[in-house]
């Protein structure tokens, strides 16, 4: 018999690759839509959805607010991150940096150099509410990717989230981000490109995190509040443009690096953001156009002119960039890239783009070309992407049938394996590509994850028989993907375990850490 670790070792020296399979049956499609349109079946699922008609079960995904979604929203309901407002979360921020400055003020100098760095914690305690309600606003998105209904909606939200990504550990952002994803990502997540477009750049949580809320037209003079004091003038006076923002709008929001832009360009669409900017955090730290701040002089871009419109010059770009090919065609591929294959095919992208243009962006016709896309359904394709982390994770729990709560311990199991939620600083944020995720230390750290999981599986029935315990998790979890190979590993470890309910947790355990449960 080999040890665990030996048959740890024998599973994740599989390559995740497929060679191309035979056509698909109903079942087969229906799983295959599981994994991309939903975070994975749950057990019995594919059965459900094949009955009903795969094709059907994706319109249905498509219009999100028809389906009922009563378990998640009670489940929603244990989560206090969800009570609070953007002006409810800036004021207690507000509050703990205070006091964190008092804090800091009363220590002064009294303690020694050599103590100060194990005076970090009664520093940072002010700000250990931030750090709770981070957990939870992690958690929530496993939680909400678990058990929804509306499953192709948390794919997207966490697509626009990461091809949106702001970072939540700058500065801010710390009590930015939960309105960011709950006012602006969520609710337009299956809507207009243009508007969630538009209701990004006017996010508090982007402003702060690509500093266009520090960006002012150079000599500007900014206009202070009666009761500001003169320190607080110079602290707080904004010195001129900042190019971040503008820069990837263009890159990566919008036209993509090849895009067709020139430095020039960057720097006439950061004038034309100037202004855009933050409330103070006693104001609520909404959204505000800084008329002072903002270049009244002429821009010309992308064979456009621009002069002395306010913030209208924002949105009337916002809306040219949205449906400009570049844009169209980056983002496509984008999709086609998250849905089909890390290197998309352009049939694929041909037709998001045609349904781009004749809906004039609606993300939900751009997604049912993709759906209805003879690549989606090609062999190649089934089974041919490697899960994230966190796809890795949420998939894992349902299949096993485990109720995530309410603490942040499987969002740090995602953290763990390199994909901590809403903390990726770059802009980019987290790559999509299988070759970015495996390598033998990743899918050794999975394996142990998924021994962890399977403690709680609810979804397999303990068996006597080891080879019937291996079909049903076959079936069952894994819609009868599972080698030859992984099962000859898995029996043979099963040998000598003579408890029903160990063998049946070390099963499951290597079942979903092994290769074959990696893939989509």
């Amino acid at each position: 018999m080999l040890s665990i670790v030996a048959a740890i070792g024998v599973l994740t020296a599989q390559a995740p690759g497929l060679a191309p399979g035979p056509s698909l049956t109903p079942r087969d499609s229906a799983f295959h839509a599981l994994n991309r349109l939903a975070y994975g079946a749950r057990p019995g699922e594919a059965d459900s959805v094949a009955h009903v008609g795969v094709m059907r079960w994706i319109e249905q995904q498509l219009d999100a607010n028809h389906i009922p979604d009563a378990r998640l929203a009670a489940r929603e309901r244990n989560f206090k991150i969800l009570d609070y407002d953007r002006a409810d979360l800036a004021g207690r921020y507000r509050d703990a940096v205070r006091e964190r400055q008092r804090m800091q003020r009363e220590v002064g100098d009294s303690f020694p150099l050599s103590n100060r760095r194990g005076g970090q914690g009664v520093r940072s305690a002010p700000m250990r509410e931030f750090r709770e309600l981070g957990g939870e606003l992690q958690q929530l998105a496993l939680v909400r990717a678990a058990l929804s209904e509306r499953q192709l909606r948390e794919v997207m939200v966490d697509f626009w989230t990461n091809h949106f990504n702001v970072f939540v550990g700058k500065g801010a952002d710390r009590f930015l981000v939960p309105s960011y994803i709950e006012e602006t990502i969520r609710p337009r997540a299956l809507g207009r490109f243009e508007d969630l477009l538009i209701a990004t750049a006017r996010s508090p949580a982007m402003l702060f995190y690509l500093d266009n809320a520090q960006s002012v037209a150079p000599g500007s003079s900014r206009r202070f509040g009666r009761n500001e004091m003169p320190q607080e003038r110079r602290r707080r006076q904004p010195t001129g443009i900042n190019e971040n923002y503008a820069r990837e709008l263009l890159e990566l929001h919008t036209l993509g690096v090849d895009g067709g832009y020139t430095q020039q360009d960057v720097i006439e669409v950061t004038r034309i953001f100037t202004g855009w900017s933050i409330e103070r955090p006693e104001r609520g730290a909404g959204f505000v156009f800084h008329d002072w701040a903002h270049d009244r002089g002429t821009k010309h871009v992308f064979g456009m002119t621009f002069h002395d419109d306010g913030k209208d010059e924002g949105i009337r770009l916002l809306k040219f960039l949205a449906m400009q090919q570049a844009t169209m065609h980056h983002v496509s591929a984008k999709l086609c890239a998250r849905f089909v294959a890390d290197e998309p095919p352009d049939g694929c992208i041909d037709a998001a783009v045609a349904a781009w243009q004749k809906s004039r962006g609606d993300i939900r016709a751009v997604l049912r070309a993709i759906f209805t896309s003879p690549d989606f359904w090609a062999p190649q394709a089934v089974r041919a992407k490697v899960k994230t982390p966190f796809e890795f994770v949420v998939s894992a729990v349902r299949a096993a049938g485990v109720e995530p709560d309410d603490t942040p311990r499987l969002a740090q199991m995602v953290a763990r394996l390199g994909e901590p939620l809403y903390q990726q600083p770059a802009p980019t944020g987290y790559a999509e590509t299988e070759a970015h995720w495996v390598n033998s230390g990743a899918l050794l750290a999975r394996m142990n994850a998924a021994m962890v999981i399977a403690k709680e599986c609810s979804s397999i029935p303990t068996i006597d028989d080891h080879a019937q315990l291996v079909d049903q998790i076959d079936q069952l979890l894994m819609a009868g993907t599972m080698s030859a190979h992984t099962k000859t590993v898995i029996l043979e470890q099963l040998t000598d375990t003579g408890d029903p309910q160990q063998a049946k947790t070390l099963a499951v355990g290597l079942a979903l850490g092994g290769p074959d449960f990696q893939k989509q």
